[in-house]
């Protein structure tokens, strides 16, 4: 399985969105700041993932999820979240 991902940042509130065939493994890779992308925003926490059976589909997923509508669906998705004041 392969799994695209959203971590929110709570040094500056923004997300990341990624994927990996290991999403345990990804996520303390992030956290201990292996990620050149993602080391200056630790801690990272992860908000939203989803399996795909390949990784040509969870990377097509990623980027949609990074796109404006990909955005968009997110904060729809997770609209609970925002609103309860967990981020």
């Amino acid at each position: 399985m392969y799994y695209t991902y959203v971590l929110l940042s709570k040094a500056d509130k923004n997300l990341y969105t990624g994927y990996t065939s290991d999403l345990k493994t990804r996520l303390v890779e992030h956290n201990n700041g292996h990620v050149p992308s993602t080391k200056s925003r630790i801690p990272l926490v992860l908000i939203y993932y989803e399996a795909c059976a390949n990784q040509k589909d969870a990377l097509r997923r990623e980027k949609y999820l990074k796109s404006g509508n990909g955005k968009i669906y997110i904060k729809n998705r997770l609209r609970y979240f925002w609103s309860n004041g967990t981020a």
